[in-house]
């Protein structure tokens, strides 16, 4: 596990979604994106009804929006990570997880252009588990 530092932009990002949501976020990672990461349970009501929220803050922001839900399994959270892309089955094995995509184009999704994406899933999930 990684330890958490946070600077000024992402306390005001987060302090700007918990009052626009009411909920309660676990932490925020600003990259090219912006990730809130919710408590489990919160994500209907941090997303909005039909996704008002989202937009809200992508308005505000002018950046894209992505909110995932925290799971303490660490299988879950990899899914919600990953989330809407549909694979095969996800596993764990000697500390290290394994993806297994149903098709081309969704593994090249989940590795994204020079594995940017595979590199920023494997860095948030290291934040939270000894993976």
């Amino acid at each position: 596990m990684a330890k958490i530092k946070y600077d000024i932009n992402i306390m005001k990002y987060i302090s700007l979604f918990e009052s626009l949501t009411g909920t309660k976020l676990k932490d925020c990672i600003a990259d090219e994106k912006l990730l809130f990461v919710v408590q489990e349970g919160q994500i209907g009501r941090a997303i909005g009804k039909e996704g008002i929220n989202v937009r809200k803050l992508n308005n505000i922001l002018k950046k894209d929006i992505r909110i995932v839900e925290y799971s303490g399994d660490v299988l879950q959270f990899v899914q919600n990570m990953i989330y809407p892309l549909k694979v095969k089955a996800i596993e764990e094995i000697e500390g290290k997880i394994t993806i297994t995509g149903n098709d081309t184009k969704t593994k090249g999704m989940i590795i994204g252009r020079d594995s940017k994406n595979l590199n920023f899933l494997k860095d948030v999930v290291k934040r939270y588990f000894n993976i």
